[in-house]
């Protein structure tokens, strides 16, 4: 590339931290940088145009599990483990409302349901319910989780949903450039369509070769989630979301957060439209790509849920269709650890990064 040496002193000399990744655990945790060192220089390398993982293409829910999630992360989990992911997520919602604050991200707190096409499910739930509302007590001081019939005429579906108080939805858009914004007031330099290639150590600098320029920096902070596979972290799987939203729908009269089928499919209102995603479970292995297209299979199956459950008495048109690309793996819990000498990460966060991603940006800053 054909760098000045102008531009070579400015942007790329003298970096103390490096951060991998502009989206919401990688802004958040230069944030934290630049509080606890005020004069240190700082940069942010970002494959896409935009920090184009998941956070700028999640469905902005303000979400920390639903019922029949929690019911299910108990089989792989311990009681312990679930709550703190919970708490976790809680206190990452909770860290993101003080950093931007709710005016700026559109914060309601509509509260969120579930629907239950299984009638077995729904019984599991109501089963389980008290016991989870027992465990999350410490963090709530009241119930979370309870039942009402369905005031929102949703077909194909069990006429009791399930109802959380305590969730919230934000403006996704608004949330990503606010973060963006603080993070350049604070001096901190991003770099957008640099693609990571290669990074190695030596004598306390780690070397970095990207698709434009090479340089070295003190510290490397991964925090790519979605894409870590890319930078040999294997605990981490891409696993694609597919998302769909609505032309406006007059009066239309349905507020709040939904999930369907354990959380594989979701939904909410913004702007009198529906924007509806999920269906990853319909092809697991294929949604197991960090390709940002759609395909046929998932697209068809939103389009057909919407006209019979979700929409049943409601002409609508489709407006415009989009993927993003979360960080899973066999366990819930973030990774956030040193991987070498000056290596560090804060990935995998389970398509929960808008609860945790804060949070982890946080821990990820504190393990300097």
């Amino acid at each position: 590339m054909n760098l000045s040496y102008w531009e070579i002193q400015s942007w790329l000399t003298n970096i103390d931290y490096t951060i991998v990744g502009s989206g919401i655990v990688g802004l958040n945790c230069a944030l934290q940088l630049k509080k606890r060192f005020p004069k240190s220089k700082i940069l942010i390398l970002e494959k896409g145009m935009l920090p184009q993982g998941a956070s700028t293409k999640n469905a902005g829910f303000a979400c920390f599990g639903s019922l029949s999630e929690m019911v299910d992360d108990l089989k792989t989990h311990t009681n312990q483990e679930v709550f703190n992911l919970v708490k976790n997520r809680i206190e990452g919602l909770q860290l993101l409302r003080e950093t931007l604050g709710d005016t700026t991200i559109d914060y309601q707190e509509l509260g969120g349901y579930e629907l239950f096409t299984n009638t077995d499910l729904l019984q599991l739930c109501q089963d389980k319910k008290q016991d989870i509302n027992t465990l999350l007590k410490p963090l709530f001081k009241q119930e979370v989780f309870s039942f009402k019939s369905n005031p929102f005429g949703f077909k194909k579906c069990n006429p009791i949903l399930g109802f959380n108080q305590f969730e919230g939805q934000i403006d996704t858009g608004k949330m990503m450039m606010s973060l963006t914004q603080l993070a350049l007031q604070q001096g901190i330099i991003i770099l957008n369509n640099i693609t990571v290639e290669n990074v190695s150590e030596t004598n306390q600098l780690v070397h970095i070769k990207t698709n434009q320029f090479e340089c070295t920096t003190s510290k490397l902070l991964i925090a790519t989630n979605g894409f870590a596979s890319t930078l040999n972290i294997s605990e981490v799987k891409p696993a694609r979301a597919q998302v769909l939203i609505t032309k406006p729908i007059n009066n239309l009269h349905i507020k709040g957060t939904f999930h369907l089928d354990q959380g594989y499919y979701y939904f909410r209102n913004i702007d009198n439209r529906i924007l509806f995603g999920g269906g990853r479970n319909l092809d697991f292995k294929g949604e197991e790509t960090t390709s940002l297209s759609q395909t046929d299979l998932i697209q068809n199956k939103l389009e057909d849920l919407l006209k019979h459950t979700i929409l049943p008495n409601t002409p609508f048109e489709i407006d415009h269709r989009w993927s993003g690309i979360m960080g899973v793996g066999p366990q819930k819990k973030p990774i956030v650890k040193q991987l070498s000498n000056n290596v560090y990460c804060g990935v995998r966060l389970g398509g929960m990064g808008v609860a945790i991603g804060s949070l982890i940006g946080k821990e990820l800053a504190d393990l300097l």
